[in-house]
């Protein structure tokens, strides 16, 4: 089900694996076009962003790979799953992920989706993809960590 944040944000989805596989450079707040039973699907917690991205066509950004399962209870109106969803920004913000997302080995993945005072948005990322031993060394730095703050203890002495 979904969670409520601090802020007045209740997470729908998040993308956890695109922190692992890519270098996030710089992330932006987007609106999404959706159907009525896309909506009444995502109140309920539904929706995965694993295979997700973003694509141009023309000068629209559009949200892609996204999966919205079908409404419980929806009857012939119902969404297909994994339809194409215009990404709603202002167009100098539009031009800045253009610009970015233009360099090579960059791309735009979906980090949350999620409901803020009741409206659909999305976080997206403009980001670069991270190499295999990139992956390694971000893994054993966050267990390195993980072991200092264990010898530390919980009162951030160190136990005997």
């Amino acid at each position: 089900m979904a969670k409520a944040n601090d802020e007045g944000r209740k997470v729908v989805a998040s993308n956890r694996k695109a922190r692992h596989d890519y270098l996030i450079e710089d992330t932006f707040e987007a609106g999404l076009v959706l159907m009525g039973t896309e909506v009444k699907s995502l109140r309920m917690g539904r929706a995965s962003l694993i295979d997700g991205y973003a694509a141009w066509r023309g000068d629209e950004l559009w949200l892609e790979g996204v999966h919205i399962p079908e409404y419980v209870q929806g009857t012939w109106t119902n969404h297909t799953p994994r339809r194409r969803r215009k990404l709603l920004l202002h167009r100098a913000e539009l031009t800045k992920i253009m610009r970015k997302s233009s360099e090579s080995g960059h791309t735009i993945v979906p980090l949350q989706m999620y409901f803020k005072d009741g409206i659909a948005k999305v976080e997206i990322a403009v980001a670069k993809g991270k190499r295999q031993y990139d992956k390694r060394h971000a893994l054993r730095e966050r267990q390195d960590n993980r072991e200092a703050q264990r010898a530390l203890g919980a009162k951030g002495r160190p136990q005997v």
